[in-house]
């Protein structure tokens, strides 16, 4: 992972260019057409923009991301990078024109002799840069580019923006065909109330990063994935405790499924596999531990 590309990197490389918030099948889409070019050699490089333009340049609120920048580096390794390099925006690199970003960030800095990018992708200055001015500009400049077209499921194409949609209204099933995986959240396990644990279903408070879109309210069934690999059963609850008063932040807290280790500071992704029920108020204790009991059976199927 080169995480500023500041300098040369030695290597050619072909280059698969964009955002890429989410790693969605759109994006794997451009990976795989950068690893498959990749000559002799060359490496295959995904270039991520970190972080995005709207958050530096103010341009009205940033729309929430997919999922945190370490976590996107992992998938785009995991669709076919060999590397990882993280293009910084700045309001300096905002100021680049298209060709200035074409000779000093592809070809100087990343080596690029193949690039490929997505058919709605713009860069430079002003989005001056289209698809068809980078083909003309790797003809001037001496590298090759692919305009890898739009991945369409049911007649649409796959966005980001469409998948936040679905994830903010809790349609986890329809996420998975855009994404090409559940929707998760990472992040590192914090202190809460221990109320959980007092109810008898110990829960991990994660931390959700800033930024990061937020599934609605309500409870899920999932899976956690641990730092080492291992996955577990989880019910999932997004919300403030409505049962009880004082909680006013939403938290995501996750029961992992017939475990009960400390994992207080380590970092854990909860993948959000299906909506069981929105969040209700319970008039007593009983009924709150019937009710996770019923949550947690059916986390398990």
């Amino acid at each position: 992972v080169f995480e500023d590309v500041s300098e040369a990197l030695p290597e050619a490389r072909s280059v698969a260019l964009g955002t890429f918030d989410g790693v969605h099948l759109g994006h794997r889409a451009i990976v795989e057409a950068a690893a498959a070019a990749v000559g002799p050699d060359e490496r295959a490089c995904a270039a991520t923009i970190h972080p995005r333009p709207a958050s530096v340049l103010g341009r009205g609120l940033a729309p929430e991301a997919l999922c945190t920048i370490e976590r996107r580096v992992e998938l785009l390794a995991a669709a076919g990078a060999q590397d990882v390099a993280i293009v910084r925006f700045s309001r300096d690199l905002s100021q680049m024109g298209a060709e200035e970003f074409a000779r000093e960030v592809l070809v100087e800095r990343l080596g690029a002799r193949h690039v490929a990018v997505g058919a709605n992708f713009h860069f430079g200055r002003d989005r001056e840069g289209t698809p068809d001015v980078l083909v003309a500009l790797g003809a001037e400049l001496g590298f090759a580019v692919e305009v890898v077209p739009l991945v369409l499921v049911d007649a649409q194409p796959v966005s980001s923006s469409r998948i936040r949609a679905l994830v903010a209204s809790g349609r986890m099933d329809d996420v998975v065909p855009l994404l090409g995986r559940p929707f998760a959240v990472d992040g590192f396990v914090v202190r809460g109330d221990g109320r959980g644990r007092q109810l008898g279903f110990p829960t991990a408070n994660v931390a959700r990063a800033d930024g990061i879109v937020r599934p609605a309210e309500g409870v899920y069934a999932g899976e956690a994935v641990l730092d080492d690999g291992r996955r577990l059963r989880t019910a999932v609850s997004v919300g403030t405790n409505p049962t009880f008063a004082g909680v006013r932040e939403v938290r995501i807290e996750a029961h992992l499924i017939d475990f009960d280790e400390d994992l207080y500071g380590r970092r854990i992704t909860v993948e959000f596999h299906r909506f069981l029920r929105g969040q209700e108020v319970y008039t007593s204790l009983d009924g709150l531990i019937a009710q996770i009991h019923a949550d947690v059976a059916a986390s398990r199927r």
